[in-house]
């Protein structure tokens, strides 16, 4: 989809489709009001029939409606005025694009950034008309195979911004939305992919094709680079496969020479059997998106890519697959960690964590100002929070105040989980440093106390986001999240040390 920002008369727009807002109540947006003028009272009518009472993301489509340039006009319901929110505007905006769908309407004239939320300048309207109108109209269009045809839908999108210096703050929110969908895009193209064409391998050319296009260092290490570093705890996970493993490492250097860079550490298991201890069948499919923390890291460079965003980054990806070969670990065996730690496996399902731990000891060369590691970890987090909130635990509290923060701003939210030193205990092992899992009991956090031994040099922050990277069912697809969280969460730090 194309977006242009324009201010004008929106009932003299030549467009396949203008659309405009209605509040419960019957009440019409000032734009709405103008083209209810021009037309002598069409729009009040429609009302005062009850055509549409302006509840929340309700639509109405028009055709011909007198004396506007516009070959139609799409009414969205935008609910009571005083009570709109953020998350209630990208709804309406979302209910317009799918409206829209199944029209021959291309190219649309939108009036929505013009309503008031509170505390929300035009800009951000602007960045999240465009990140919820390119989550609408996402398509996954499949490298195998006879694709599914695309040509529905609105192609191009033209922004409505009036008022005296409407232009330059809706053309920041147009450039930032553009940025967050690109990689929100990204990551989901990347998750919906087929795990025999989304390998370790295909990971690792695309992080390398993006250094190339965006000016970044990367380096890739092979199996043999690992093994040097003693990253026994990573190598164990990927034994199991034929595939070979990848550890990734993207830079963005456009912050401050002595600024020091924040770290990401995406989980790229690229599929997830559960090796030895063996998954169930049903849904295991869904499997292929065990890589969704690497994909989130890799979307949210293409993001500070297209932002040129003045920070340092560090994005950090140990990928491999977790099958059951013949020579996969088993439940019982000892691994020795790159920090020397040594573990027990005493679920081979468990394994992100082992993959990531080798990672975490791997970020401190770069002496970070923060780490934050992402990962579709436990099951657990998606028991205790459903499918609205990531999963958060940190050794900072501040680091994690600013991440929750940033998510609310992104509405990419997530929720502070504990942390504390009475769950550590459950990883206790008779045999070796810790065991790899902690029971049934606190499983996400346990997890999260796993990490945590191994992130004890640095400001660190982990998000499971087992319940929020895709969705299963009729929607089955990549969301692209946490990308908006983690693009607000450096465009503050950013901006803070300008």
């Amino acid at each position: 989809m194309e977006f242009s920002i324009k201010s004008g008369n929106p009932q003299k727009q030549r467009s396949e489709c203008l659309i405009l807002g209605v509040y419960e109540a019957r009440k019409l947006t000032a734009s709405a009001k103008l083209v209810d003028e021009a037309s002598d009272g069409y729009l009040t009518t429609l009302l005062k029939r009850g055509d549409i009472e302006g509840k929340l993301a309700s639509t109405l489509l028009l055709q011909q409606v007198p004396g506007i340039a516009a070959e139609r006009v799409l009414l969205v319901g935008l609910g009571k005025e005083r009570d709109l929110t953020e998350a209630g505007y990208r709804k309406a905006v979302q209910a317009s694009i799918k409206a829209l769908a199944s029209t021959p309407a291309r190219n649309v004239y939108s009036c929505l950034a013009e309503v008031a939320i509170k505390k929300q300048d035009l800009d951000w309207k602007v960045a999240q008309l465009v990140e919820a109108a390119q989550d609408s109209s996402y398509r996954y269009i499949s490298p195998v195979g006879k694709p599914k045809s695309t040509d529905k839908g609105v192609t191009h999108l033209v922004i409505h911004a009036a008022g005296a210096g409407a232009g330059k703050l809706a053309e920041a929110g147009l450039k930032q939305g553009l940025a967050v969908a690109a990689g929100v895009s990204l990551t989901k193209d990347l998750g919906n992919l087929p795990p025999n064409i989304c390998t370790p391998t295909y990971l690792a050319e695309q992080a390398i094709a993006m250094a190339k296009h965006y000016g970044m260092e990367v380096e890739v290490l092979e199996r043999a680079d690992m093994e040097k570093l003693g990253m026994g705890s990573f190598l164990g996970v990927a034994q199991g496969s034929v595939q070979p493993p990848k550890l990734i490492v993207l830079q963005h250097k456009k912050g401050k020479k002595s600024q020091k860079p924040v770290v990401l550490v995406g989980k790229g298991i690229t599929f997830d059997t559960g090796g030895i201890s063996l998954k169930p069948g049903a849904e295991m499919d869904e499997m292929k998106y065990d890589m969704c923390g690497a994909a989130s890291v890799l979307g949210t460079f293409k993001t500070l890519g297209e932002l040129d965003l003045a920070i340092n980054a560090v994005g950090i990806i140990p990928t491999c697959e977790n099958m059951p070969d013949a020579d996969a670990i088993r439940p019982g065996d000892v691994l020795t960690s790159m920090s020397g730690q040594t573990i027990e496996v005493l679920n081979t399902d468990a394994e992100g964590r082992l993959i990531l731990c080798d990672a975490l000891t791997y970020a401190e060369r770069f002496e970070p100002a923060a780490v934050v590691d992402i990962a579709t970890l436990t099951g657990a987090c998606v028991i205790a929070l459903g499918h609205h909130a990531t999963g958060l635990f940190s050794n900072k509290d501040a680091l994690a105040k600013e991440l929750l923060q940033a998510g609310e701003a992104a509405l990419d939210r997530a929720w502070h989980m504990p942390l504390w030193d009475d769950y550590q205990p459950q990883l206790d092992s008779n045999f070796a440093d810790m065991a790899n899992i902690g029971g049934r009991a606190g499983g996400s956090i346990t997890a999260a106390c796993f990490l945590a031994r191994y992130a004890k040099k640095y400001d660190w922050a982990h998000l499971d986001i087992a319940g929020t990277a895709w969705k299963s069912g009729k929607e089955k697809g990549g969301t692209g999240r946490p990308v908006p969280m983690l693009t607000n969460f450096l465009k503050r730090r950013a901006d803070k040390s300008a």
